[in-house]
């Protein structure tokens, strides 16, 4: 059997190694130990290892110093329209001095709770629904502070208070819903009515750019075609007074004389009897005064110049064909003498006998203009 000493010595030893549990205290980081000794706060730990009175004091709190979040549940405030909405709210606070939130208040978390709820219905109270829906910040602000000033005696900081949601009854919603319903399609008729009335602007616009450039380039059309007319009419003169004269100036050039005209005449006579339905042929006095004109040079016809050579000469500058007038005369009087020459033999009787011809260019109204000399 052990004996009474050794008994003591185990009893001893548990006695110290019950003693040095209950001395050492470990408190976790970002909070702090309330040590009491007979019922009376002795202390505060922090955090790490801590050494107590074993089996007096006693740590009876461990508070945590970090920022805490709390989110109260929605809770019914009316406002100054006497409409009543529900108001959810989120307190950020922290423990800034574990003493006072140990013994200056029972429960902190629930005592910011109702303070919250009794200063949110002081704050919107006073405003209408309409303001409390667009006025989040200001009712933020308002609470914070009465919540700051209120807590800080017990140790706590508020941080921020947010408003999570604001409900208005059924109807209200319904009747809100209306309304933005409403302010929607008024809007949406304005900006259609806008948008009908900038297209008919710009529509007027388009087609009055449109008249006056249809206009502009009818006017220029017009102005354009007067003018390439009037061209055209200068140019067509130019050429038929340009015509009118090298013709003019050929026939001064060629120097015609009564035998001339009398073949030309002659030349006309074929075109007159052309055509199928032709039954009586009209003969100008002009041809049998030419023709006369063929038979004796004593007769003359009325109104052909004996003098033919030009009294002025037209000029008509420089041409595509280098022809002098010598050349002209001596071909037309070439074609003259053969033309004479053809009419004699037709006009011979049928004996075969020849007229006699008096001399030289009798038969051609005086002396041979064509240079020769008897009858062609």
């Amino acid at each position: 059997m052990p004996s009474a000493l050794t008994i003591l010595v185990v009893l001893f030893v548990l006695l110290v190694v019950v003693g040095l549990v209950k001395a050492v205290r470990i408190v976790p980081q970002a909070r702090a130990g309330i040590v009491e000794r007979f019922g009376k706060y002795q202390q505060t730990l922090p955090a790490g290892l801590n050494f107590v009175v074993p089996f007096i004091d006693k740590v009876r709190y461990v508070i945590d110093l970090r920022e805490q979040v709390v989110s109260f549940p929605p809770q019914p405030v009316i406002t100054e329209d006497n409409l009543t909405v529900s108001i959810d709210t989120v307190i950020y606070f922290q423990v800034t001095d574990p003493v006072a939130a140990t013994y200056e208040i029972a429960h902190y978390i629930q005592a910011v709770e109702q303070l919250t709820m009794t200063t949110l219905r002081n704050i919107v109270g006073g405003m209408t629904l309409e303001d409390t829906l667009t006025s989040r910040e200001s009712i933020n602000g308002g609470l914070r502070g009465v919540l700051d000033e209120a807590t800080g005696k017990w140790g706590i900081r508020v941080g921020r208070v947010e408003i999570k949601g604001i409900d208005p009854p059924m109807s209200i919603k319904d009747a809100m819903e209306k309304q933005m319903r409403a302010d929607r399609d008024k809007r949406a008729l304005i900006l259609t009515a806008e948008g009908q009335r900038q297209s008919a602007i710009l529509t007027a616009e388009g087609n009055k750019q449109s008249q006056i450039l249809n206009a502009e380039g009818e006017r220029e059309s017009q102005i354009l075609r007067a003018q390439a007319e009037r061209e055209a009419a200068i140019l067509r003169a130019q050429g038929e007074g340009q015509a009118i004269q090298t013709v003019f100036q050929a026939i001064h050039d060629g120097q015609p004389d009564q035998s001339l005209l009398a073949y030309q005449y002659l030349q006309m006579m074929p075109k007159i009897a052309e055509g199928g339905a032709n039954k009586v042929w009209v003969i100008p006095s002009e041809i049998t005064k030419a023709l006369e004109g063929l038979g004796s040079a004593m007769n003359d016809v009325a109104g052909i110049p004996q003098n033919a050579s030009p009294r002025k000469r037209v000029d008509m500058g420089s041409t595509t064909v280098a022809t002098t007038p010598a050349e002209t005369a001596t071909d037309t009087n070439a074609a003259l003498r053969e033309a004479l020459a053809a009419a004699d033999e037709a006009a011979q009787p049928a004996s075969g006998t020849v007229p006699p011809v008096a001399d030289g260019g009798d038969a051609l109204g005086g002396s041979d203009p064509l240079g020769g000399t008897g009858t062609p």
